[in-house]
């Protein structure tokens, strides 16, 4: 099934959120406006650098990129795009394609070598006018992989002269043309300011295009809720834990239009057994979960929620309702990331509070340099130990490298989030 996306737009001037291109006041916190783009039903988003400097390019850019760190989401880059590098830097920034702008010069050239380099999957072109297609319309359909279409005037000029792929973004939100243009066959999605809005509910628009017959990116569950095995009350119960820690952070019970409002708003909603009623987590304290996924067990009578978590999962104000030790037995974590986590912080700790005779303290008190020679030799000792055939050298030289990779991630204020951030850019 061809889904159809809902497109939120950002423009970005000297590192911040502005209105539009013609209205450069403050748009709020591009971080704020990231998370909630992130959980309120966004399918895309496109970001638009206004800089007329090198210098902001590069704060523009930085800021992009620290986009594509929090958004999970597929982001654009566009604007201030005039050379091959510029689009280099927009893809390592992380995004997913690069929006050229139709009216930059030499934009074929550019097109064919960016298609050569990156693939023509990577490039998007930006458009008022359809000259562009008039002139160019075979090489446009040879090296870019879909048009932004910036003017709605221009949508069915453009439906007639090419079968290439577009979205559009419209100011504003009039729902009989909307339908109009998402029913379009070449439109692959729609977005501008309405979609952009924090005030606009998103999982509702959808509800909403669904009546019409066009379908959207939205919870579509595989089982009906026929099929669960309840409890005698009709409930079902819900372990929520956070879907990137997944730590448990709380159970809580679903009756069937608990769980429907919650396909519907993607919001966690529950059915309360005390007060007799639903209720959507977070309502009154702000504390939402978002769902990212729900997985019904073996015995379909338990649902598992995977969730973004706003604030505290517990009332009391603990992360978790799971606090309260009862028993416990000492145990060796197998867990890499609670291993690394545990290493790290242990260095951290021995930055800021150092203890008399640590190797740890010695390597911060000699500096950088001294760290990263420490580095270069452990590398060596790894290419060393992989050419014998004892592989617990390999494994202890690996080890030591780790080590000390974490005292440069201290010195230099890199965390294993930051590292993992970057990694999923790749």
């Amino acid at each position: 099934m061809e889904y159809k996306n809902l497109i939120a737009t950002m423009y970005l001037k000297n590192g911040m959120a502005v209105i539009s291109r013609d209205n450069l006041e403050i748009a709020g916190d591009w971080k704020e406006l990231a998370k909630f783009y992130n959980e309120s039903g966004v399918d895309k988003l496109y970001v638009f650098d206004l800089s007329d400097s090198e210098m902001e390019h590069e704060i523009n850019l930085h800021t992009i990129k620290q986009l594509c760190r929090i958004i999970e989401i597929p982001i654009y880059g566009g604007g201030a795009i005039t050379q091959i590098e510029d689009i280099k830097k927009i893809l390592y920034a992380g995004c997913k394609g690069a929006i050229l702008s139709s009216s930059a010069r030499d934009l074929i050239p550019l097109a064919q070598e960016a298609d050569k380099r990156f693939g023509r999957e990577k490039l998007l072109v930006s458009m008022e006018t359809v000259d562009l297609i008039f002139k160019h319309g075979k090489e446009v359909k040879e090296h870019i992989h879909k048009l932004v279409v910036l003017n709605e005037d221009i949508v069915e000029s453009l439906e007639n002269i090419t079968d290439m792929p577009f979205s559009v973004i419209i100011s504003g939100y009039e729902k009989k043309r909307w339908i109009e243009i998402l029913k379009k066959d070449c439109v692959t999605g729609i977005g501008g300011d309405y979609v952009s809005n924090r005030d606009t509910d998103l999982m509702k628009v959808k509800r909403f295009l669904s009546t019409e017959g066009i379908q959207t990116q939205k919870f579509q569950p595989s089982m009906e809720w026929a099929e669960f095995k309840l409890n005698a009350e009709g409930l079902i119960p819900v372990i929520v834990q956070d879907y990137q820690t997944c730590e448990v952070l709380m159970l809580a019970y679903m009756n069937e239009e608990a769980y429907h409002t919650t396909l519907a708003l993607g919001k966690m909603t529950y059915y309360s057994r005390s007060r007799k009623e639903l209720w959507i987590k977070g309502e009154t304290s702000g504390h939402y979960q978002y769902v990212k996924s729900l997985t019904i067990d073996c015995d379909k009578d338990t649902i598992l929620a995977n969730v973004s978590q706003v604030g505290a999962a517990c009332h009391t104000g603990n992360p978790t309702c799971f606090f309260q030790e009862l028993v416990k037995k000492e145990y060796i974590s197998r867990n890499p990331l609670k291993i690394f986590e545990n290493i790290y912080n242990t260095i951290a700790a021995r930055k800021h509070q150092p203890r008399e005779g640590s190797y740890t303290n010695a390597l911060f008190e000699e500096g950088l340099d001294e760290i990263l020679k420490e580095i270069g030799r452990e590398a060596t000792e790894i290419v060393i130990a992989a050419k014998n055939p004892e592989l617990e050298d390999v494994k202890y030289e690996i080890s030591d490298f780790l080590y000390h990779m974490m005292v440069l991630m201290v010195e230099k204020g890199v965390t294993w989030e930051d590292i993992v951030e970057e990694l999923c850019q790749r």
